[in-house]
């Protein structure tokens, strides 16, 4: 099986959920999507990143993802935007 190596960076209120402002996730899988990724960060640090998640947007390699079926290469970045405030 092969695994797939992804820088995840969190920020604002997601790196205060997360507990870290970014990590190394290792997924046994060739092919994951941003969707895989999204999950299994939100599994690893709970119900508190959980609800930052569903409110995020994202960036894999700097590019806004739309479609979380998106493909995530091997050593790829995905940044971890929440919802900001103020003007």
């Amino acid at each position: 099986m092969t695994v797939t190596a992804v820088k995840i960076r969190y920020f604002a209120g997601a790196r205060a959920a997360a507990g870290v402002a970014d990590e190394d996730l290792q997924l046994d899988d060739s092919e994951p999507t941003v969707a895989l990724v999204v999950s299994t960060i939100g599994e690893r640090h709970g119900s508190k990143l959980g609800k930052v998640l569903a409110a995020s947007s994202f960036l894999l390699d700097g590019v806004a993802v739309r479609d979380t079926s998106v493909r995530v290469p091997a050593g790829s970045q995905l940044d971890v935007l929440p919802p900001f405030a103020g003007g």
